[in-house]
Order: C-alpha cells, then structure tokens, then sequence
C-alpha cells in the first residue's frame, strides 16, 4: 500500500471540511461546490497560480455522492491529482474518474446508512425512552455517528492511499449485505418493542425493566441467524412478538 501523497496536517483538515460537504447545494452541480471546499487544501498544496485555477475548475462540475462515503471518493481523486502533478501517468482522468465512482457509492451509502444503521439505532434508543431513560438521545447519537464518522476517515484514508484501486477495495466492506442484516435485526427488535408497548399498556404499570429486554438479545442474534436460512422476516417478528408477550407475562 502506498503511502498517503498528503501531510498529516493537510488529511486532516480534509477529514474536516467534508464534514461541510453539504453545506453548498445547488440545482445545477449538486455538490460539486462542496467537494471543491473539501479537496482545496491539497490542490494548494499541489499547484499554483494558473495550474491551481485548473485545477479548481476541474471539480466545480457536477458531482454527488452519500456524504459519508465522498471522502473515499475524493480522496482517491486526489492520489490521482498528486500523480499527475507529478508528472506521472495516470489510469484514467481525474474528474471522469471521480465521476464513474461516485454512482456506486452513493447507491452502497444510501443502503447501509439510510435503509439500515439509522433505523436501527433509532429503535434501539427507543427502548431507552420507553424506559424513561434520558440516555436514549445520547444511545442515538452514538450507534449512528461513530460509524459514520469511522467511514468518513477510513475511506478518506484508504482513497489517498490507494487511488484508482479504491474500486476494488470498497466492494470488500459488504455495505449492501451489511444493510440487509440491519435491517432483518431492526425488524426483530420492533417485535420485541411492539410486544413491550403492548404490555405496558395493557398491564398499566412501567413495564418489564431494561434488564429484560437486553437478556433477549441472544435470542436476537439466533434468530437473525435463521434469517440467513432465508426464514421470512415477517413470520420471525410475529414469532419473536408472541414468544416476548408470553416472557413478559411470566415475569410480570
């Protein structure tokens, strides 16, 4: 693996500024204006004067990608501009190549970070709140924005590093098959909140204690096993709703 073309300070405030990646939107480019701020600093460490107004005019065009997999993308686009600054040949043009790349990542960022990991940490605060915990905001905040936020860096660092071979790195981190199972375990966990709600409500007092709930995350775990034995998600959470109701009812 080669070494990152950029100093640390410079990766640094690129991790940061794509934190502001949206912060420019526009009809036209999208974030293109964003992903411009993000890569500014190593384009100034690469050019100057008319090269470096080149440059800059190379990535106002359009582009848009899931923020939290940009990084990966533009970090590789700027191995492939430290190359070319370099005066080394490069594999394919910069801004087609950034281009080619960010279709996919949006679709594989979209999946796993919308469709899976954001409803997932939802019900699992909600299990805080229903408890009348006042951690279940900080529960939130935490199962969603620590990964993202490692997938930010990461992939900022695996782009610098590897460039164009990026490509065939990302596909090794089975976002989609990732998002599948989040998804399956979100669905088992609204079972069990469902089957809590509705003892609560029905019994008129607290509720089983947190305790309860998170002794049944073995019998989670085994049933998203099953799952992967292609068992209906639907017949498994009406399953796991009935097979609660009946705990919940013994321990009451």
């Amino acid at each position: 693996m080669e070494a990152t073309p950029f100093p640390r300070a410079i990766v640094l405030r690129l991790f940061l500024r794509s934190l502001l990646l949206q912060a420019s939107w526009n009809f036209e480019r999208l974030q293109g204006l964003g992903a411009l701020y993000v890569m500014a600093p190593a384009l100034r460490y690469l050019y100057r004067d008319e090269d470096l107004v080149r440059a800059y005019g190379r990535h106002t065009e359009y582009f848009n990608t899931h923020p939290f997999l940009a990084p990966a993308v533009l970090g590789a686009t700027l191995h492939l501009e430290a190359a070319a600054a370099s005066g080394e040949a490069v594999e394919f043009p910069v801004s087609e190549f950034k281009t080619l790349l960010a279709s996919p990542c949006a679709a594989m960022g979209d999946a796993f970070f919308w469709g899976g990991l954001r409803p997932l940490a939802a019900v699992v605060a909600l299990f805080f709140a229903l408890n009348g915990s006042l951690w279940a905001p900080l529960v939130l905040l935490i199962l969603f924005n620590l990964p993202h936020l490692y997938c930010r860096l990461r992939g900022l660092q695996l782009g610098l590093k590897l460039g164009v071979g990026i490509a065939g790195e990302l596909p090794r981190y089975d976002l989609p098959d990732w998002a599948v199972r989040l998804k399956q375990v979100t669905v088992l966990l609204l079972g069990v909140l469902c089957a809590f709600v509705t003892v609560t409500t029905l019994s008129g007092t607290d509720g089983p204690h947190l305790v309860y709930v998170l002794l049944l995350l073995p019998a989670l775990a085994a049933v998203g096993w099953l799952c992967r034995l292609s068992v209906s998600p639907l017949l498994l959470m009406l399953g796991v709703a009935t097979g609660v109701l009946f705990v919940f009812y013994l321990l009451s």
